[in-house]
């Protein structure tokens, strides 16, 4: 039943996501927020086509610990469905993606036209300070800036480093840093066709105070969200009764 459901969501989704690309295609000439409202719309059917098929919703937690105006929200990354719920996640967020994302046609075209940040990932050092010029930007707009400090999309038992561009937005921005654990791992794995129904878990973690140095910010984010990670992953997994290797601990961090 779940191979027949991934598949019968997949075939709605790309379906979904072509005729709305070509039918919204003049909101890429009228401004930045038109491309944002047809990516709100895009998430926010796709995410009725994942409950209403596959039968995988998601509950959202500690909405509260995002301050009022512009901030940096961290986020776990553990699949494709993040990257689209973070349009009903957060209102109209300036997301910073890799460069070959971008490329895709259409999709990249959006993207662009949402006034994404787009990095160069081979450039290395050199790509932050065009990343936090965009930033900038971005939040004397009002919006918030979403970053994945892991850059790319991790299996649920893994660990990947935490790169320093999100450090570079801290320390350069001004602005508080919100951790997010998830647990979309879980239903949804890395490069996975098969998507599991249930209930993903998302929660927004306080805020990081400023003034931290580089390594002592970079050390709490980690901690913070790989903590909160595993112990929503091990909720999850009682709760949808999965088997399976898990995180480590939250004494572990």
């Amino acid at each position: 039943m779940t191979l027949v459901r991934s598949l019968l969501f997949d075939l709605a989704f790309y379906s979904w996501t072509t005729l709305l690309s070509v039918l919204a295609l003049p909101a890429l000439f009228i401004s930045q927020r038109a491309a944002a409202r047809v990516s709100e719309l895009w998430a926010t059917v796709s995410l009725l086509l994942l409950r209403s098929i596959v039968g995988l919703t998601y509950e959202v937690r500690g909405r509260h610990n995002l301050p009022e105006g512009p901030v940096i929200v961290a986020l776990k990354h553990h699949s494709a469905w993040e990257t689209i719920a973070l349009w009903v996640l957060l209102k109209n967020p300036a997301i910073v993606l890799k460069q070959s994302l971008a490329r895709i046609p259409v999709f990249g075209w959006y993207m662009k036209r949402g006034e994404a940040i787009i990095i160069d990932r081979e450039a290395g050092a050199k790509a932050l300070r065009p990343m936090v010029a965009a930033a900038r930007s971005a939040i004397t707009d009002g919006r918030s800036i979403a970053i994945f400090p892991e850059g790319t999309r991790t299996p649920v038992a893994a660990h990947q480093a935490y790169h320093p561009g999100v450090a570079a937005l801290y320390m350069q921005l001004g602005l508080p840093v919100v951790p997010v654990a998830l647990s979309s791992g879980l239903f949804w794995g890395r490069r996975s066709f098969l998507k599991r129904s249930g209930t993903i878990l998302v929660e927004f973690l306080p805020p990081i105070q400023l003034g931290l140095d580089r390594r002592h910010f970079m050390t709490e984010l980690e901690r913070r969200i790989e903590a909160a990670t595993a112990m929503l992953i091990v909720e999850g997994k009682q709760a949808e009764n999965i088997s399976g290797a898990v995180p480590a601990t939250y004494e572990e961090y």
